[in-house]
């Protein structure tokens, strides 16, 4: 399912894709999927993108947090929480750095 996102994150432009195994330091969840997009439409748009796809592949909702004015949305399908920020909101929360022990599978510049 996670390839499934970065994929539907990737078909619509979103940028800086990062896929993070986080399961072996974190008990509310296994993988952080952290894309940017720049501008408020755009946000949604890769929220929907992601919506979509995951329901089509693995028929399986998530619970969404977040409106696209405030610069990110989050997606959690459980095992996976997807994190759409801008760039300044990405700059600002620095999700990378405070989970840098989790293990890289997949960046797309």
């Amino acid at each position: 399912m996670a390839h499934s996102i970065v994929n539907a994150l990737e078909e619509k432009k979103g940028e800086d894709i990062l896929l993070l195994d986080i399961q072996e330091y974190a008990s509310f969840t296994s993988y952080f999927v952290l894309c940017t997009g720049t501008s408020d439409r755009m946000l949604d748009a890769l929220a929907d993108g992601v919506t979509d796809a995951v329901r089509t592949q693995h028929q399986v909702k998530p619970r969404r947090e977040g409106k696209p004015d405030g610069g990110w949305l989050a997606l959690d399908y459980g095992s996976i929480v997807v994190h759409i920020l801008s760039p300044d909101r990405r700059k600002y929360y620095r999700l990378e750095e405070l989970w840098n022990k989790g293990k890289i599978l997949v960046r797309l510049q």
